[in-house]
């Protein structure tokens, strides 16, 4: 397969550290330019990850005609801007979750993802263990899917940090209150009909530092989780059947090229006797994913999960929980 040519909107530290280097190891890649809102910190980033063109600006990697996609990893209130101007320049847009803030913002997109490929960027799809576990569920091996938990936690309350400002789409639910929603949705493999939040708000930042959810996928499946800026480092899935459960270690950050482990528990022994350990083969979820946007560059086909509706639909789970911090009750998911 011809490579596809890649130019990259910003230096943000997920690009530098995880994204490029997954991008500059496949064959399906050619990382063409980097962009940042001025030239100093692109040549620089440019000389150190070995990219061949910096810019100055965002508009000039946008004008470059042998740019086929950009990978957008913006703050989150220019997710839909610049995937907006990626899309009038002709270029498929793999874009940082969440694609927008909120499900009208992300329908602005819908014209322009009939031009070009727009996907949000959950890397976790693509990952052998989110896999393997959605392979379980669908094989009956714990039963009938009942309950999925997720817990998500970092602590980081500096005040010039992007996750911190709410004005730009920073807070808890929004920078990984996402990863849980897709959770859910991944594993049920349908849409929650209602949710209900609850959130704790710094009260010099002003953003959510620690919220939990309860979201009503119907026939009694329930997701709930619990995601925080402000508590010790630390994440967990748990899939619980009528038969059995499943349990994600790293869930969401998967170390590139190691081997992760899947616990499933077909007994429910609580001195954990009926728990086996599967190892799963070493990945680079962001390669994987990388490459599979190009497979869709190139062949034109509609992508299985991360399109648009995808996008969403995940927004409006997101909606209505911002909508519950306000009401206090259950609210139903448009």
């Amino acid at each position: 397969m011809k490579p596809v040519v890649w130019g990259v909107l910003s230096t943000a530290k997920i690009g530098v550290q995880h994204v490029i280097p997954a991008m500059l190891s496949s064959p399906l890649v050619e990382l063409r330019a980097i962009a940042s809102r001025t030239l100093p910190p692109a040549q620089e980033a440019a000389r150190s990850l070995g990219i061949a063109q910096a810019y100055g600006s965002y508009e000039e990697l946008l004008a470059d005609p042998a740019i086929e996609a950009v990978y957008n990893p913006l703050p989150n209130h220019l997710h839909v801007p610049l995937t907006l101007q990626a899309a009038a320049a002709g270029k498929h847009v793999l874009c940082e979750k969440p694609v927008a803030l909120s499900a009208a913002e992300a329908e602005t997109l819908r014209t322009a993802s009939a031009r070009v490929h727009i996907e949000e960027a959950f890397m976790v799809r693509h990952h052998p263990q989110w896999r393997r576990a959605r392979e379980l569920v669908r094989a009956g091996r714990i039963g009938e899917l009942r309950a999925v938990q997720v817990f998500f936690s970092y602590f980081n309350d500096d005040p010039d940090n992007i996750r911190n400002q709410p004005g730009i789409g920073g807070g808890a639910l929004y920078d990984i209150g996402c990863y849980a929603v897709l959770a859910g949705r991944y594993l049920f493999e349908s849409e929650p009909r209602r949710a209900v939040s609850l959130v704790d708000r710094d009260p010099q930042l002003g953003t959510d530092r620690l919220t939990s959810a309860l979201l009503d996928f119907g026939a009694g499946r329930q997701l709930n989780f619990t995601v925080s800026t402000q508590s010790v480092r630390f994440q967990r899935v748990q899939v619980v059947g009528t038969l059995g459960r499943i349990e994600l270690f790293i869930p969401f950050n998967a170390a590139r090229g190691e081997q992760m482990h899947l616990a499933l528990d077909e007994g429910g022994l609580l001195d954990g006797s009926s728990v086996t350990v599967e190892t799963l083969p070493a990945a680079d979820q962001y390669r994987l994913q990388v490459e599979a946007f190009c497979r869709r560059v190139r062949d034109g086909a509609s992508p299985q999960a991360g399109g648009l509706e995808d996008a969403v639909a995940q927004a409006r789970v997101i909606d209505a929980l911002w909508l519950s911090e306000r009401t206090g009750r259950w609210e139903a998911i448009a």
